[in-house]
């Protein structure tokens, strides 16, 4: 609001077009008659980012007939070839005014803050493009009566002739704007959680689930990742399943039918770029989405490798966890080769030798679950083999793994240890401790010992670090990760995404505390341990610590990030404690002590499951002493409640100590 008038703005992506169309509302709130210019501009780079050296082709003009500027280019928009297109900005009301040209309205010398068109003349200059950068700007001259408001509705888009460019009407607008919100609420509006803590629950009810549903489909924007777009789609399985369930069959089309997968696919090409965990996260995944559907007989539809070839999703999933049994080096532990999750240890296994104990504890988790998968499909021999390559793979890491208080990381070429407290720097990773917990190394409780000794040496005011001691200069055997500076990252960082696996860790030993204390650490809102510095609303990669000074609690990549889905999935699966099962889900949480009362609800296997957990006795509660479903006590196996087709459950669960 400034001088008795009021704006408010909404932007939306309407479902299926290239297209994003803004509401802006005017206000006057005083007694007197007002005339007021609104003029919304795009900086563009529908034709290309600017060019020095005049090399900007574009031609832009005002189209009166539908109220619009536009620029017409040629563009490989959607094709592997250019193709003419016209990137315009449209108003449902009629112009007074426009600017094609981006020297007109901002200035040579100008800048967006300070357009010179606005600062010398107060209106646009109506000016046509030829040949130089593009810009979108309209004038619209408005008349608003004493506390009168008025609602203008503008288009930002693209399209392959004039004929298609549209003109926002009332109407339509709110049309396109219903169709997106039922889209959203079908999609990402299957669980919604209500405890103590408001910004948390609309962090996991709005922005987690729309950010895991934008990584499913996406990966990071900047390429689609392979373990990215593996990862998210499991995680958005705790929402989602039938969707991500033909998102990771997309996935799998990219899979080499020797079970291996490619790093990354950037405009539909494959790069693979020598990291050796990226089939490792299918077996996860798939495992995770037959729970939530309940229906093993999904494994056996057909999905073709990126060579054509097609199989089996169970036979996709069984190369891949076959791939990585063979492909070892020292003492039979898997290879790190150029790098596993943790890209940066890419000087390590380039000769082939050099093993990550890290990918071998994964392993061992997909070997489990693939065991399982395949009893339930009636194969028992292979069922027995992955049982037995399991006691085999996990006898290899706690005799070549093993450090004495916790796993090691990796081992390099030359048989280096990572992660060793014989080491000067890096003595310790935070991964393995994790993935121990995940793939039960329960010998002599090592994944128990490994977790307390990682809270012990890990843990800082800003929260767990992924290493300890940072490296401070490089090495030809680790790595671009010795090569960032201390405490960036994954040298020795506050790495979020490993956080979000930790809270489901200590969830499994039932740490209620360290739950607790991960969690507040981890959010952009909360400031109980120190001052965060990022947007509060969304997740970050990570955080920088005290010793960098200025910098401390202020992120590196908001928005795009893994922390996204696995903090979703921490918190529904393990917090909440709903593990989909064959039967129904069971229920096993672990709440933040100061959660005394708190509910979630979640919709699973078109049945909607209310459940309100109390905490009835001081401290910690994790014990399950009564369930009530619609105010009546009842018994479940194993704490496992069936879903009831077409309806609704009202659960009660009382959790002592």
């Amino acid at each position: 609001r400034y001088n008795d008038i009021s704006s408010s703005v909404r932007i939306f992506v309407p479902n299926n077009k290239m297209q994003e169309i803004w509401t802006i509302s005017l206000k006057n709130h005083s007694n007197r008659r007002r005339e007021v210019s609104l003029i919304p501009y795009a900086k563009t780079d529908v034709d290309s980012p600017y060019k020095p050296q005049g090399y900007n082709i574009a031609t832009g003009d005002v189209y009166k007939e539908k109220n619009c500027v536009y620029g017409f280019f040629y563009q490989a928009f959607n094709s592997q070839r250019n193709l003419p297109m016209y990137g315009y900005m449209s108003s449902s009301q009629k112009i007074s005014g426009f600017d094609t040209r981006k020297t007109a309205f901002v200035g040579a010398y100008s800048d967006e803050q300070r357009p010179e068109a606005l600062n010398k003349n107060l209106k646009c200059t109506n000016s046509s493009c030829f040949a130089e950068k593009l810009c979108f700007a309209l004038q619209n001259d408005i008349v608003l009566e004493a506390n009168e408001q008025k609602t203008l509705h503008f288009v930002l888009g693209v399209s392959f002739s004039k004929e298609e460019i549209v003109t926002p009407e009332d109407k339509w607008v709110q049309q396109q704007f219903q169709a997106m919100e039922d889209k959203y609420e079908q999609r990402i509006r299957q669980v919604q959680i209500k405890t103590p803590w408001g910004n948390f629950d609309n962090l996991v009810n709005g922005w987690l689930p729309y950010a895991t549903d934008m990584g499913s489909r996406w990966a990071r924007v900047r390429h689609n990742g392979y373990r990215d777009m593996s990862q998210d789609t499991d995680c958005f399985s705790v929402i989602n399943p039938s969707l991500a369930w033909e998102r990771i069959k997309r996935v799998l089309t990219y899979q080499y039918d020797n079970g291996y997968a490619p790093r990354t696919i950037i405009d539909g090409v494959l790069k693979d770029r020598n990291f050796s965990d990226n089939t490792v996260w299918l077996t996860f995944a798939v495992y995770d989405i037959v729970k939530e559907l309940g229906d093993i007989t999904i494994l056996n539809e057909q999905v073709k490798f990126n060579n054509s070839k097609q199989a089996s999703v169970y036979e996709h999933i069984r190369r891949s966890v076959d791939f990585l049994w063979n492909f070892t080096g020292l003492y039979g532990l898997i290879r790190i080769w150029g790098g596993d999750w943790n890209d940066c240890i890419n000087y390590a296994g380039l000769e082939g030798k050099g093993v990550s104990v890290w990918l071998s504890i994964a392993w061992c988790l997909a070997a489990k679950q693939i065991a399982e998968l395949s009893g339930m499909l009636g194969f028992g021999d292979y069922e027995k083999l992955y049982l037995e390559r399991y006691q085999i793979m996990k006898d290899r890491i706690d005799q070549h793994g093993w450090d004495g208080q916790y796993y090691i990381y990796a081992r390099t070429d030359e048989d280096i240890v990572l992660g060793s407290h014989t080491q000067e720097e890096g003595k310790i990773f935070l991964n393995p401790q994790i993935w121990a917990v995940f793939a039960n190394l329960n010998k002599d409780n090592r994944h128990i010992k490994s977790m307390d000794k990682a809270e012990e040496l890990l843990q800082s005011d800003e929260g767990i670090l992924l290493s300890k001691p940072p490296y401070t200069k490089q090495y030809d055997y680790i790595g671009s990760m010795a090569e960032k500076p201390g405490g960036i990252q994954d040298n020795g960082g506050v790495y979020l995404h490993p956080a979000a696996w930790k809270l489901a860790a200590d969830s499994i030993l039932k740490n209620n505390g360290r739950v607790e204390e991960n969690l507040k650490k981890m959010l952009p809102f909360d400031n109980d341990y120190y001052e965060t510095k990022g947007e509060p609303y969304c997740m970050f990669n990570c955080y920088y610590l005290d010793y960098h000074g200025y910098r401390r609690g202020t992120p590196g990549q908001s928005w795009r990030t893994g922390t996204n889905a696995w903090l979703l999935k921490s918190t529904v699966m393990y917090i909440f404690g709903l593990h989909p099962e064959m039967e129904g889900l069971r229920l096993e949480p672990c709440l933040p002590e100061s959660w005394r009362e708190c509910s979630i609800t979640k919709k699973f296997r078109n049945c909607k499951y209310i459940v309100k957990y109390i905490q009835t006795e001081d401290g910690a509660c994790n014990n399950i002493s009564k369930i009530l479903v619609d105010e009546e006590e009842k018994d479940f196996d194993n704490f496992i409640i069936p879903p009831v087709e077409g309806k609704q459950l009202n659960i009660t669960v009382l959790l002592t100590k």
